[in-house]
């Protein structure tokens, strides 16, 4: 039995809604502000309007087979080989379908990695895994400390496995390392043969590949936009489809033999519509290349700049949206980084939940059953469109400065991406762009989260690499604000006591509750605790109160009319009473002279550089 669904008036009660409707209702809340107001726009500067039409005629992006579920990756990376082999089986047992082998010192190990890659090593961590079974294997072997790949590839033919049945992408990265290094053993050009023989003889010996990965984490990790990241992984892979064809291996084979690997963070949208790019800027490599275009392989990892160590929990919430985005974007497999991971090497309930995020999104959600559901869609449409635009004309620039090697020698691509990390950095710094429980809705009385007893992993030298550029270093967005939780937890151990900041409310609870609670969240993301008070009127009984309290800083807080009413007077009684720190919490307006003349020193408000505030009150309260 089929169903008509096209004459289907879901709204039939409602009469037809045009946009020149939707523009008068906005224009009547705007109040005389411009419409651009609505209009986002993201670090590679595209535009991103509140409402979209549907996108007519737009086709469905090829990705993967239609209702296939993504493979489930787990990250395996324990120092100790044993251990890695049990966390290993115990994963392969609970859902997951594949396993993520991360080596110390590779560009993704955030400190951590199977220690070392020898064969002996590989048959400890492999040990009881059915390498034919179906499960998919990604290697990430270390550029010039071994090679991973060609043991891995001995220790199936000593299992006496059939190579073509083993689902393995060996992830050959070494244009990628070189970036997060910042140094190169040689230059391409003389590396470049190397790295096409090793692939070509592991091509002979059976294996399907893919065996070379275009990885645009170190981007991402950097702090740089979706753009710089989709260029950077596109120049990635056309160096090393020249490489490959240079080395005798013929284009066809050549572009079978290379995948992509991707960061998925929060911002869904963006996620989803970088995914849904990068396929298409691949198509039109493989045309230009005279190929008829097939389906990449697109490995996502959700973001490791978007962890924090402060209410890590949220890191779950960050990566359940990563993973989603991901998973309707078309990855292929998805690696979701355990919410622990930037305090140390993650536990077992660590590892389940990062698995089980996967698991719930794809068996209980079935989010892999409709292929490319953002198709259509007039928002996604237009920043997948907007996104290959702004990728492919960096990707061009990478080229016309002779690749990827060469962008990276000359460090103009590396200075594009610092230019977008130091705009993120004033977004975050302002608490423009938010990170829950780092930079808002700070819990000061958190418990820490257990991780394993572990230590990172001690690099060894890079040799003395005579070819050095500046690296795409990797940070993490929470850091700044971090630090200064790092301070004030020094001051509570070394004193028993946090520093404090008073809140001074005036006026009624209606009054003053939004800006206390503002300057509560603001102060305590530095970790200055607020010490809350009641709505107070007389002066002199709201200095009594700030005494009482111990506190070195208060802040007054209360509507614009009380402001004008009693916040002078308030101020003034502070100071006369000793308080040497005040601050405000709202724009002071026309009051700023008469704030300022009674002993007010700042004003905390939406969108002030938080970081130079917190600063400052460190300094005033001489905890630098």
């Amino acid at each position: 039995m089929t169903f008509e669904t096209d004459h289907l008036r879901l709204a039939a009660d409602f009469s037809p809604a045009t946009e020149a409707e939707w523009r008068k209702l906005v224009d009547g809340v705007l109040k005389g502000a411009p419409f651009e107001k609505l209009v986002g726009r993201t670090y590679d500067e595209i535009r991103i309007a509140p409402i979209y039409a549907r996108a007519k005629g737009a086709a469905p992006v090829v990705g993967r087979a239609p209702a296939a579920p993504w493979q489930v990756m787990q990250r395996i990376d324990h120092p100790d080989a044993v251990k890695a082999n049990a966390q290993a089986l115990h994963d392969l047992e609970n859902g997951a379908t594949g396993l993520d082998i991360e080596f110390a010192g590779g560009p993704g190990a955030r400190g951590f990695g199977v220690a070392d890659i020898t064969l002996e090593t590989l048959k400890r961590l492999f040990h009881g895994v059915v390498l034919d079974a179906g499960i998919s294997i990604a290697l990430n072997p270390v550029l010039g400390r071994g090679n991973a790949g060609e043991n891995f590839a001995a220790l199936i033919e000593a299992q006496r496995i059939d190579p073509a049945t083993v689902d393995l992408r060996f992830n050959y990265q070494a244009l990628g390392t070189m970036a997060v290094r910042g140094s190169a053993a040689a230059a391409w050009g003389e590396i470049a043969p190397i790295f096409a023989k090793v692939v070509g003889g592991l091509m002979g010996r059976g294996f399907k590949g893919p065996f070379v990965l275009a990885d645009g984490r170190p981007v991402h990790d950097a702090g740089g936009s979706e753009a710089q990241e989709l260029a950077f992984a596109l120049a990635l892979a056309v160096a090393y489809l020249r490489a490959l064809e240079s080395g005798g291996i013929d284009l066809d084979r050549a572009r079978a033999a290379i995948s992509f690997r991707l960061a998925a963070d929060a911002d869904q949208f963006l996620t989803i519509a970088k995914f849904r790019a990068l396929r298409l800027l691949w198509a039109r490599v493989e045309t230009a290349c005279g190929l008829a275009p097939l389906p990449a392989f697109v490995a996502a990892e959700t973001a490791w700049r978007m962890l924090t160590q402060r209410d890590a929990d949220v890191n779950m919430l960050r990566s359940t949206m990563a993973t989603f985005a991901a998973g309707l974007g078309g990855a292929n497999a998805i690696t979701v980084l355990p919410h622990t991971l930037a305090l140390g090497l993650p536990d077992a309930f660590a590892r389940r939940v990062a698995r089980n995020t996967q698991l719930i999104l794809l068996e209980e959600s079935n989010l892999a059953k409709v292929s490319d559901p953002a198709a259509g869609s007039g928002g996604i449409e237009s920043l997948t469109h907007q996104l290959c635009e702004a990728a492919w004309a960096q990707f061009q620039e990478i080229e016309r400065t002779g690749g990827v090697f060469a962008a990276l020698q000359y460090g103009s691509f590396q200075g594009k991406v610092a230019a977008t990390r130091k705009a993120r950095e004033v977004d975050l710094a302002r608490r423009k762009e938010v990170l829950t429980g780092a930079s808002e809705f700070p819990n000061l009385h958190e418990a820490r989260l257990a991780v394993e007893d572990t230590a990172p992993s001690a690099l060894p030298p890079d040799g003395g690499a005579p070819i050095r550029f500046e690296p795409l270093a990797a940070i993490r967005l929470a850091t700044p604000f971090e630090q200064f939780r790092d301070r004030s937890d020094e001051v509570l151990q070394q004193t028993g006591k946090r520093p404090c900041v008073f809140l001074a409310n005036l006026g009624t609870a209606a009054d003053f509750t939004a800006r206390a609670t503002f300057a509560k969240s603001f102060f305590e993301t530095g970790g200055i605790e607020a010490v809350d008070s009641g709505g107070l009127a007389d002066p002199a009984a709201l200095a009594a109160a700030w005494k009482a309290s111990g506190a070195a800083l208060v802040c007054l807080c209360s509507s614009d009319k009380i402001y004008a009413q009693q916040a002078v007077a308030a101020a003034e009684a502070l100071h006369e009473a000793g308080a040497r720190h005040i601050y405000l919490a709202g724009r002071p307006g026309e009051l700023e002279a008469g704030l300022r003349q009674a002993g007010t020193a700042e004003f905390i408000f939406a969108g002030c550089d938080a970081l130079a505030l917190l600063q400052t009150a460190y300094e005033r309260m001489e905890l630098t």
